[in-house]
């Protein structure tokens, strides 16, 4: 028995080797191509909506965390059992660990964008994992004579060791060169003309609790299929549009800050969003109007009905182009707060669409947009059967009280936000243990793009209460109360919570 755990180390270590010293190549050319993100970007893909949908909502921001977890897990067991098949047959064993690493590489090539280098870290492990099994199984054949109870010699547990040490330094300079190449990059961004009014003073400092007018740029969320970030020189980034217009066109970064440069504030909302959910945010944008950017390249003749926008790294997004071109402030974005895009952000340019939920709106790191029609291409969640044209619907959340939380009689506040893009927010009831709805007072009006803040001052008695909040748009529209889930065109109901006071 203990035997055959060396020999399962053996494999475990020789494969976590392997793997190491294959994402440090992978930070030094395609982070991508690294393959436990190879796989697990496959897993994703191929992964059911129902089954994604699951673990955004209990998982949230840490389900890719989970997923790169759990797909090394079953690599280091299938390691594991290499290393004990080589005991026995060494070829056996070595191929083993050598088809692993081919998967990946296949895998890493039918990215969309793949090119030769993206072989290059898969080949890297199977050289290195292979070469690590067979020093290692040489090395206790050595100590042991073929047959005397050695397994455990001291030369044969200083080479594991040692193995160990240099995967853990392998993947350490990985990530530290991953690190650094995601770095920030000094970029001038250009001022916009007509600045926008600076945002009115929020709730924030009256309500504690309630969530930030303004969400600063670090907390801003992120929902989208990556595992790692893509690495976007912005000297050598471009835009293409093409397809259904008068003339292709390319734009580099310049060419975009030659145009009318805006600012706006606009909140944004992910489809994947559940009732009371995390996934909305609300920035300043900084910009150019998309439809400048399209009349670049001529569209008043054009027979598309929809932008089919591509991401750097193939990823695609469409977007309705009624829509995009009806008078809304549908931007080409550079600025974010202020600041340059983050990377996590979409960094150097992404788009944004006030009223529609980010998956048809909102492609990141974009690098070319193709005019086009519905029956002629599919973007990427098109082809996972969510809506093709997908308006934000008008919602509310309770930020606080929080659910389930201890709070002391007497005067407290019910307060959260409300939302209903490029329509704008004109109520926001609350309802406490079932009873009348109850009109709360709305904080500042920064537009009908972005979201509103409210409050109700509630005189809470002692025991569990139940606490709803709903919303009514400028139109008259009240928010339904209708239970759905979010696919495939974003979540709707209404949010009741169960607070503890005394």
């Amino acid at each position: 028995m203990l035997t055959r755990l060396l020999h399962a180390l053996f494999g475990v270590l020789a494969t976590l080797a392997g793997v190491a010293a294959a994402h440090l190549v992978a930070a030094l050319t395609v982070p991508a191509a690294s393959p436990v993100l190879a796989v697990g970007s496959t897993v994703i893909d191929l992964t059911p909506t129902p089954v994604k949908e699951w673990a955004i909502k209990n998982f949230g921001t840490a389900d890719k965390p989970i997923l790169i977890g759990s797909v090394m897990l079953g690599v280091l067991v299938l390691a594991g059992i290499a290393g004990i098949v080589a005991a026995r047959r060494i070829t056996l064993g070595l191929l083993m660990i050598v088809g692993l690493a081919a998967l990946a590489g296949v895998l890493a090539m039918l990215r969309p964008t793949a090119g030769p280098l993206d072989l290059l870290p898969s080949v890297v492990a199977a050289v290195v994992g292979a070469v690590a099994l067979w020093w290692l199984h040489r090395l206790e054949e050595a100590g042991t004579g073929e047959a005397v109870s050695g397994p455990t010699r001291r030369g044969v547990l200083i080479a594991a060791g040692g193995l160990a040490v240099a995967a853990a330094a392998f993947g350490s300079a990985g990530r530290f060169v991953a690190s650094y190449r995601l770095k920030g990059t000094d970029i001038e961004l250009p001022k916009a003309t007509g600045l926008e009014k600076p945002l009115p003073t929020g709730l924030e400092q009256k309500v504690p609790g309630i969530s930030p007018f303004r969400t600063p740029t670090a907390d801003f969320y992120r929902v989208d299929t990556r595992l790692s970030l893509p690495i976007v020189d912005a000297e050598s980034w471009t835009l293409t549009i093409d397809g259904d217009v008068d003339k292709q066109v390319t734009l580099t970064l310049a060419d975009l800050y030659d145009l009318e440069v805006i600012e706006r504030d606009i909140t944004m909302t992910c489809v994947s969003n559940d009732v009371g959910g995390p996934y909305i945010g609300a920035a300043r944008w900084l910009g150019v109007r998309l439809t400048d950017v399209l009349d670049l390249a001529g569209i008043d003749n054009t027979s598309a009905d929809q932008i089919l926008s591509t991401d750097v790294d193939g990823m695609t997004i469409s977007t309705p182009l009624g829509v995009a071109t009806d008078g809304r402030d549908a931007m080409i974005v550079f600025g974010m707060n202020g600041e340059p895009l983050p990377r996590e952000n979409g960094f150097p340019v992404r788009m944004v669409v006030p009223g529609l939920y980010g998956f048809v709106s909102a492609c990141k790191w974009i690098t070319k947009m193709t005019l086009t029609t519905y029956d002629a291409e599919q973007a990427y969640w098109t082809e996972r059967e969510w809506a093709t044209d997908a308006p934000i619907k008008i919602s509310s959340r309770i930020d606080t009280p929080k659910p389930l939380s201890n709070n002391d009689p007497g005067r407290l506040f019910i307060g959260g936000v409300a939302w209903a893009q490029h329509v704008g927010i004109d109520k926001v009831e609350v309802s406490v243990d079932g009873g009348a709805w109850q009109t709360a007072t709305l904080g500042a009006d920064a537009g009908n793009d972005y979201w509103r803040q409210w409050y109700l001052e509630w005189d809470a008695k002692p025991g569990q209460h139940f606490l709803a909040c709903r919303a009514t748009n400028k139109d008259g529209e009240l928010q339904t109360a209708a239970r759905m889930s979010p696919f495939p065109e974003g979540s709707s109901g209404i949010q009741q919570i169960a607070v503890n006071v005394g």
